[in-house]
């Protein structure tokens, strides 16, 4: 989003953390413990710089160690945001996770006159209640209300789904107030193609197997023992491949329980210029969940799977948002039913023409209502208007600003940058 905001002509400014993410190690090139400045301006009108902040990064993200790695970057984003005071923006954007720099992000705003905007990937202080990954009682209810409170002062707040855009309402917010921002897929990045027989060769799977395929990070909420269960279930069928890509904090549970069975391969992350051959490799998609959590959080991983042409199985409840997307272009079945589960899978991989109708359909839905830049270019437009700088024709018609208005400046601040 900050490159192409940079690209439209708009200064851009963003605070954020060394990468580390969804491997929980800093990548190499970067340090944990110290600041850095990096400047980039491939053909754009104006340099996007990036402000990275120290960290304290945990090898098992939950609980209170989680708490500590989320107020260490807010401790020391506060002093980026200081140097960023005499540049004065237009508009600052905070991305949730985390909410711990609401604080500071908040001051910044009244202190520079800059809009003041939340986005909300994930319900932060929900899901770690739900997750168990904090003690409820009176420590629910005081986090809950400090929520609140942060969230009621922001100028706008937007986020990810329809139903999480209720729970916005439910929080106290005023529907004007709000906006549903649906993640985003470069449609001519990720598009159906044979490209997936490389990997195939690669990794010593026939071409006439069906391979399920989970990409992506590995953590708590991701309910990742289905998978191993799912395995363990269809073991007798030698035509079902299943390949487990990414990594995260379960990695390391997740292949000792796929240890010694013949279907299952795991590898490790894959370089983003190689996703659209990674996604073609599937025949079938699998996006397990944790029961409770798909309407706190919608997996951005599932605007690339239905660009990828390819049915998702995904556990969801009936009637939830991820249920709803699913819907056509793939199977729902419920949470912590892993006989369902691997049924699903048998299903597909016996129906071929089943998956390619779904996959079709996926498709279609990716290009019609999450292309990268029809989405962008409304975020771009609403961002103008909660600036003065555009006017309801503008907004209307679609188009973008007209040369006459002023440069628009951001800085954006997040802590665990997926895309």
């Amino acid at each position: 989003m900050a490159e192409w905001l940079s690209d439209q002509g708009h200064e851009v400014r963003v605070i954020t953390t060394p990468p580390h993410y969804p491997q929980w190690r800093v990548y190499p090139g970067f340090g944990a413990w110290k600041f850095s400045r990096e400047t980039r301006q491939s053909g754009s009108r104006e340099p996007l710089e990036i402000f990275r902040c120290p960290v304290w990064i945990p090898t098992n993200p939950r609980g209170w160690r989680r708490i500590a790695y989320l107020a260490s970057f807010s401790l020391t984003s506060c002093l980026a945001f200081i140097r960023q005071l005499p540049w004065a923006p237009d508009l600052v954007l905070l991305v949730e996770p985390t909410l711990f720099c609401a604080p500071h992000t908040l001051v910044f705003g009244l202190l520079t006159s800059s809009v003041s905007w939340l986005h909300v990937q994930d319900f932060e202080v929900d899901v770690a209640f739900r997750l168990n990954d904090l003690p409820a009682g009176g420590i629910r209810d005081w986090a809950a209300r400090i929520e609140r409170l942060l969230l009621r002062r922001f100028d706008k707040v937007s986020t990810i789904s329809n139903r999480m855009l209720e729970r916005l309402s439910v929080k106290g917010l005023p529907q004007e107030k709000c906006a549903f921002l649906p993640n985003w897929v470069d449609v001519s990045q990720i598009y159906p193609s044979d490209c997936g027989k490389t990997y195939r060769a690669e990794l010593g799977i026939s071409p006439d197997s069906v391979v399920a395929l989970y990409s992506g990070n590995m953590g708590l909420k991701q309910g990742l023992g289905l998978l191993a269960d799912a395995c363990s279930r269809v073991a007798n069928r030698s035509d079902i491949k299943f390949v487990f890509c990414g990594d995260g904090p379960y990695r390391s549970a997740l292949a000792n329980q796929i240890r010694g069975l013949r279907n299952a391969i795991m590898i490790p992350l894959q370089p983003a210029d190689r996703l659209n051959d990674l996604l073609n490799l599937a025949d079938i998609h699998l996006l397990p969940q944790v029961a409770g959590a798909e309407d706190l959080v919608m997996p951005s991983k599932l605007a690339a799977i239905f660009a990828s042409g390819r049915p998702v199985i995904a556990t969801a409840s009936e009637g939830s948002e991820l249920s709803t997307a699913v819907e056509s272009r793939g199977l729902i079945i419920p949470p912590n039913d892993p006989n369902a589960f691997a049924a699903a899978i048998v299903r597909l991989a016996d129906d071929p023409s089943a998956r390619g109708r779904m996959g079709a359909r996926a498709r279609a839905y990716a290009v019609e209502q999450l292309n990268k830049d029809a989405i962008l270019k409304r975020i771009e437009r609403i961002m103008l208007q909660a600036c003065g700088q555009v006017d309801s024709k503008h907004l209307a018609d679609g188009r973008n600003r007209p040369d006459t208005i002023g440069e628009t400046r951001a800085t954006s601040a997040t802590v665990s940058p997926e895309k």
